[in-house]
């Protein structure tokens, strides 16, 4: 079994326009090499996916293990869910989504982020976030988003 560790990431968001923090959980695949697998689904951090393996190293400043690039992404796509109709649950839109093919990690009530495995088309998924959105049921974003569903997303 691998060891995990928590990996620091320093970013700045759009969304929030600002920088952030966020750690997320990771493998380690080559601790010389500084090679680390992601292991859980990002809640705010663009452009990272579970399962991408990242180059981290030690930071002084930090005093903890702190991202510097994506070494090999999984083709995997996050996206970020933001509950708009307070009378919907969280997790009554998680389920349609899971039944979809898609796992989510929920922060609160109002906030979830999810991915699409980089093997489940993503037509069918893009088009209940857009009915969803066009409803006023959530807001979405793509902070991550594969080429291969990229391309099937907005064909």
């Amino acid at each position: 079994m691998n060891n995990q560790v928590k990996i620091l990431f320093n970013f700045h968001s759009n969304i929030f326009d600002e920088q952030m923090v966020e750690t997320v959980w990771a493998d380690e695949i080559d601790k010389k090499k500084g090679l680390y697998k992601i292991d859980n689904i990002p809640f705010y951090i663009p452009l990272v996916a579970s399962e991408d393996i990242v180059f981290a190293e030690f930071d002084e400043t930090e005093q903890m293990l702190t991202y510097r690039k994506t070494y090999e992404y999984s083709g995997r796509t996050v996206v970020q869910v933001v509950i708009m109709d307070k009378t919907t649950k969280a997790n009554t839109i998680r389920d349609i989504f899971y039944k979809l093919g898609c796992e989510s990690e929920k922060a609160n009530e109002g906030y979830f982020s999810m991915e699409i495995p980089s093997n489940l088309d993503y037509k069918p998924i893009k088009k209940e976030l857009d009915r969803m959105e066009n409803a006023e049921i959530i807001g979405y974003a793509e902070p991550t988003i594969s080429d291969r569903h990229r391309a099937e997303g907005y064909n």
